[in-house]
């Protein structure tokens, strides 16, 4: 027995360390004629990785595991980065994060970018960051790779804040889905506290335009609830130039509508950010033309009145069926004598004996055995 424990227990923890593995395995051994010839898993806080995102920024968007792996194809490398995401809104977070305006739109997937040497792609609940020379000779064998990597993703809704940003004037590809404050200094950099309200609940979509001969920032949030949505913008007032109400610095021109509060940053034109926060839609229409709909309640009188008379109603009700019942019970009991109701043989008096004489059902009937008399 103490043999079987000492085999059983180094089994044990060499199938504890290689289902981990076999599970995170994600990336094909191959696929169009390109071999691995090197594997392994990635975390974002390892130093020697080739992190292209702040760990902190990469922890905001939910980042679960993930690995990277090189190519060979005759004399050709590439090397693939894997991100899985908790979810496809941070993975959607994430992919914008990492794309940069000189990473054009790529048919590689909906939602994908290349150029010569590097490529981004989303799928589902993974990002893959691909880096090699002449990426575009090999759009085929990318496709190939795609394709066995998706079924291992997660499908699902990605966050629609970004159809909220108008289009004219944004910056191609500047548009970014931020999820946490580390991701949202990069981009705007005012504060690297959650000022913005992520722990509340907040998402924001985040896009530069250029008007005027300078660039703006344009970031559009949505809160839970027009309540949290109004206590940060009393927060914001009182630590930042809003709309001109802080004599301090930066200055911010916003506007809210329900949940949704779009901020301008980058101008001291308060024409110029109106310009830009009259485009941004809302999503949300109250609307005053509808026609009321009219509760009308009777008087304390006609109250009165309606109640005496339902009550009258039931009580003319009863008496009228009562009389019909009891008229039914004489006609039948009539022509049809102990026959169908009060019939002697079913009938039972109860005696106290306090006379000689006993009580035949039959004496309150009339009735000898079911004969009349």
């Amino acid at each position: 027995m103490r043999r079987t424990a000492i085999i059983a227990v180094p089994f044990a923890v060499i199938l504890a360390i290689a289902v981990p593995a076999f599970a995170q395995e994600i990336l094909p051994r191959d696929f169009a004629g390109w071999n691995a010839n090197a594997r392994s898993t990635f975390n974002p806080k390892d130093p020697a990785g080739q992190n292209t995102a702040p760990p902190q920024v990469v922890a905001e968007y939910g980042f679960f595991d993930g690995e990277q792996c090189g190519y060979v194809h005759n004399s050709e490398n590439i090397n693939v980065q894997l991100y899985r995401m908790k979810d496809p809104s941070g993975a959607y977070g994430l992919y914008s994060y990492l794309r940069t305006p000189d990473l054009p739109h790529a048919d590689l997937a909906e939602h994908s970018s290349m150029t010569g040497d590097r490529a981004l792609v989303l799928v589902g609940n993974l990002v893959l960051d691909i880096r090699g020379a002449e990426l575009r000779k090999s759009d085929a064998d990318l496709k190939a790779l795609v394709a066995a990597v998706k079924p291992h993703s997660e499908p699902g809704l990605l966050p629609t804040l970004g159809q909220r940003l108008p289009a004219d004037g944004m910056v191609e590809r500047s548009d970014h889905y931020i999820l946490g404050p580390a991701a949202l200094a990069q981009f705007l950099p005012i504060g690297t506290d959650d000022w913005l309200g992520f722990s509340m609940g907040a998402e924001a979509e985040l896009a530069k335009y250029r008007l005027g001969g300078h660039e703006e920032i344009l970031v559009v949030v949505d809160f839970p609830t027009p309540q949290t949505a109004q206590k940060k913008l009393a927060e914001w007032q009182k630590r930042f130039n809003v709309n001109g109400s802080n004599a301090g610095s930066p200055a911010l021109f916003v506007k809210r509508s329900m949940t949704l509060v779009a901020i301008v940053s980058g101008t001291n034109s308060k024409a110029e950010a109106e310009k830009l926060l009259s485009q941004v839609e809302s999503g949300t229409e109250v609307t005053w033309n509808e026609p009321p709909f009219a509760v009308t309640e009777p008087g304390i009188v006609a109250m009165i009145a309606g109640a005496i008379v339902g009550t009258g109603i039931i009580c003319a009700f009863a008496l009228v069926s009562g009389i019909a019942f009891g008229g039914f019970r004489l006609v039948v009991k009539r022509f049809f004598p102990d026959k169908v109701f009060d019939r002697s043989n079913h009938l039972q008096v109860l005696q106290l004996g306090l006379s000689s004489k006993p009580i035949n059902a039959e004496d309150f009937y009339g009735t000898d055995g079911g004969q009349r008399k």
